[in-house]
């Protein structure tokens, strides 16, 4: 079979994971890419050598080579551009998160529902590391018994990137729809995806962007600006699931802490995990406690080997060999959870979801 040829929308420093992958694919071939940023966008096309180019998305996909694209622009665009492509004719890899709102979410889905031929699968690219494919072994094996609660962390001291990710109209969010929906859907995905309850969450805007930081570095996105921030510098919550399981979080952009640090951990009743920063088992057996670590390649997430699968995994879900492990109802299902946190913190109260 021919290799699928791939468009890639949006060529910010994301897209170069995605565009690696699709280059080591023995599967893909990297057709078209798109960029509102002439400059970048001629750079891209002379570095990759492909064979067109365009400024407009609608252009992209109106190519009938490509078959396949990425999403990786603004988060304000994602269900706008996941909608046009499906209806072209084009299966889907959005990043992450899905889009902004959940009607959004749930547009895109209607979208998936009348183009049967396509499919779209959300970025969530750590479902994808080899730390978390060993612990759903042994989840799967029922070596954990009934997980009924988790808790992520993912703080950064100072690591506001600006740019549009301090702009709230094009990502929706800070720390919490740019770090939280990683740590969240990993948790969410290792219990099994239970369906969202309530939520109840806090955001704070406290410190800003810390652009009078000095002697620290910390990653600054290609349009950064130190006067734009109208996103929160950290978030916590707390949600709820139908199952009776909970999920505690905690994000930061900044925050007075001592490092950066991500920790996710799962609980339960016949044993315990540490995912991040490192793979840990915990269980008992003859009535004594003990803790285990597998013997793997990559015990922390290796992010250029994980968007390698997920890129492998989306092109054999192209090519009808295998189905998608992150579908759109994944996406919607996370819409809630984001959303419930800032709706939560802004009303002051816990919000609930029908069934």
């Amino acid at each position: 079979m021919s290799k699928i040829k791939i468009g890639v929308i949006g060529l910010g420093s994301i897209s170069e994971m995605h565009i690696q992958s699709y280059q080591k694919s023995e599967e893909a071939e990297l057709i078209a890419v798109c960029d509102i940023n002439q400059e970048r966008l001629e750079q891209t096309t002379e570095d990759l050598g492909v064979s067109y180019a365009y400024t407009d998305y609608q252009e992209l996909l109106a190519n009938p080579e490509v078959e396949a694209i990425s999403i990786c622009t603004w988060n304000n665009s994602h269900a706008e551009i996941a909608i046009a492509a499906l209806n072209s004719g084009k299966s889907v890899l959005s990043e992450k998160p899905l889009c902004k709102t959940v009607e959004e979410a749930e547009a895109v889905q209607q979208a998936v529902t009348d183009n049967p031929d396509q499919f779209l699968q959300v970025g969530y690219v750590r479902r994808f590391g080899t730390n978390t494919q060993v612990l759903k072994k042994f989840i799967d094996s029922g070596d954990l018994g009934d997980i009924y609660y988790s808790k992520a962390s993912c703080i950064r001291v100072l690591g506001n990137p600006g740019g549009w990710f301090a702009d709230k109209e094009r990502s929706g969010g800070g720390p919490l729809i740019d770090l939280g929906v990683h740590v969240i859907d990993l948790c969410w995905y290792l219990m099994g995806k239970p369906k969202v309850k309530s939520v109840s969450g806090n955001t704070y805007h406290q410190l800003g962007n810390r652009s009078n930081i000095e002697y620290k570095s910390f990653y600054q996105a290609a349009d950064y600006d130190a006067d734009q921030n109208d996103v929160e510098d950290s978030a916590n919550a707390l949600i709820r699931f139908e199952n009776g399981a909970s999920l505690a979080v905690e994000v930061s952009f900044a925050l007075h802490a001592p490092k950066e640090e991500i920790s996710v951990s799962l609980h339960g009743n016949k044993g315990g995990a540490v995912i991040e920063p490192a793979l840990e088992i915990f269980t008992e057996k003859h009535n004594i406690m003990f803790n285990s670590t597998p013997q793997i390649d990559h015990l922390s997430f290796d992010f250029v080997q994980g968007f390698q699968k997920e890129i492998d995994h989306f092109i054999a879900c192209v090519k009808g060999e295998a189905t998608t492990i992150a579908p759109v109802g994944d996406g919607v299902e996370m819409m809630k959870m984001l959303t419930g946190v800032y709706q939560s913190s802004t009303e002051q109260r816990e919000i609930y979801f029908n069934s």
